[in-house]
């Protein structure tokens, strides 16, 4: 006899990146072009003990021009990337031999700058009416 059963996995993003919840009700959906991030800096991959894989929460990310999907933000990229569209907001689960990946965009709002996941140096963002409007904060010490 064969029994079935079923299993679940819960995902917890961390969101220390987040500086207050100001804009965390208006993300957009967008799709993430998995082939352009770097296994352990922007995603970590499923495993035999972990079967989903996911996108780090906080990846800062650009629109690539050509495809209109989502890459990891790079000032100095010449193909969309260099305009920062937002941050990953949630964690995004994916499954082995995924190149997409649906995720959700934090694009306004207020951020922790030295929690951001991978870094980001915000005096290299260069304003730009289609991208993101996001206050970086530097680190308040108690």
């Amino acid at each position: 006899m064969i029994q079935p059963y079923t299993t679940s996995t819960a995902v917890t993003a961390n969101r220390d990146w987040l500086a207050s919840r100001h804009g965390t009700d208006a993300t957009e959906t967008i799709t993430l072009d998995l082939s352009k991030f770097s296994k352990n800096i922007h995603y970590v991959e499923p495993t035999a003990g972990q079967i989903h894989g996911y996108v780090r929460s906080g990846i800062p990310v650009g629109r690539i021009t050509a495809s209109g999907l989502y890459g990891p933000y790079d000032p100095a990229a010449k193909d969309g990337r260099e305009i920062l569209a937002g941050l990953v907001y949630a964690e995004a689960a994916f499954t082995p031999g995924t190149t997409k990946v649906a995720a959700a965009l934090f694009w306004h709002g207020s951020v922790n700058t030295a929690k951001i996941p991978g870094g980001i140096d915000p005096a290299k963002i260069v304003p730009n009416p289609a991208g993101a409007q996001i206050r970086f904060l530097a680190a308040v010490s108690a």
